[in-house]
């Protein structure tokens, strides 16, 4: 009896991890996901409703910048006005050590084509995006 009640213990503590990362994994999807149709459309405004209340964007190899999430809005939509989306694909995505979310894709436009890297951290239970770094390959 008494290895029974251990046993159920086990087994109750195994399914809490299991769901807990289910819901993770559900969460990180859709968060990519969201981002993924954001810079396919070219939207600025869908894509803005990813940004954490910062964001670091570097551009053609430029300086980094932190934005405020408005500001930010405003410089991605002026990219996507330069640099009207032809295709967005992500090419390898995962998660660090740490919990944040990464995504390094691929953004061509008629005249370039750009190699992005997207960083997300989770912030009252939502993953947003702190930075974003587009390489002009």
């Amino acid at each position: 009896m008494k290895n029974f009640k251990h046993l159920v213990v086990a087994f109750s503590l195994v399914m809490v991890a299991v769901l807990f990362t289910a819901g993770q994994a559900v969460a990180q999807g859709e968060a990519m996901s969201s981002v993924t149709s954001a810079m396919k459309a070219g939207s600025a405004k869908e894509l803005s409703r990813n940004f954490g209340s910062m964001v670091e964007i570097t551009l053609d190899g430029g300086e980094a910048t932190n934005y405020s999430s408005t500001q930010a809005e405003f410089v991605m939509k002026n990219f996507f006005a330069k640099n009207a989306p032809v295709d967005f694909s992500v090419n390898h995505n995962g998660a660090s050590d740490k919990g944040q979310l990464y995504a390094i894709g691929t953004y061509a436009s008629k005249g370039d084509s750009y190699t992005v890297l997207i960083r997300m951290k989770s912030a009252n239970g939502k993953y947003l995006i702190h930075s974003m770094n587009f390489i002009k390959d």
